[in-house]
């Protein structure tokens, strides 16, 4: 973490998402949490979370952000948004164009919006983002929303320029590609990823 809050990363994003070898205690994230404060927003990714999951992790650790990553519908962004009183992130697997199409139902409900790459097909441990895939930028390529939107999905320092350039992203979040293996963030690929987008 501390890379990216030097190298000047605008969000930290917290895994609360077991199966995933990114996923952290709440203790410890309440920790980096608090190192990070007044320097980097705090996100919590969860993948259809509960209540009662919810609730005891927004008690515990002061995140600034939800970040949903399931099937979660509109109606249920909505629920979480008033209920705990962050703004909410919602992301949106994309492979083809037509996945498009369930965006605007989102907009009068969600304060950002993620645009991620589906899991791959017949990949038996896929999780729901972080897999190092992506999809076809030129699908975002021209669109524009009434919520802002971050770019993810298979971004890593080689390509980020190229992301940026065809997509239109304004935002990109990273996780995989600055990893030397499921899990493990490496420092040097963090401070390169963010030294490459200031420049851009």
């Amino acid at each position: 973490m501390n890379a990216a809050l030097k190298g000047g990363a605008r969000y930290i994003g917290f895994v609360f998402y077991p199966p995933s070898p990114r996923s952290i205690t709440p203790a410890t994230a309440a920790e980096l949490a608090r190192h990070a404060a007044g320097r980097a927003g705090c996100v919590g990714l969860f993948v259809d979370p509960d209540d009662d999951t919810l609730a005891s992790i927004t008690r515990a650790v002061p995140l600034d952000m939800i970040q949903l990553h399931g099937d979660e519908s509109p109606a249920r962004v909505a629920d979480i948004r008033e209920r705990y009183g962050r703004p909410v992130m919602k992301a949106l697997k994309i492979s083809v164009p037509e996945d498009l199409a369930g965006v605007e139902a989102y907009l009068p409900v969600a304060d950002r919006l993620l645009f991620d790459a589906k899991a791959p097909k017949g990949k038996a441990d896929a999780l729901p983002g972080g897999n190092a895939v992506a999809f076809d930028w030129r699908i975002l390529a021209g669109k524009s929303w009434s919520r802002p939107w971050m770019l993810a999905g298979g971004i890593n320092p080689e390509n980020l320029a190229e992301a940026v350039e065809v997509s239109g992203a304004r935002s990109v979040d990273v996780s995989s590609g600055v990893e030397v293996k499921p899990g493990q963030k490496d420092p040097e690929r963090i401070a390169l990823f963010l030294q490459k987008a200031r420049s851009l």
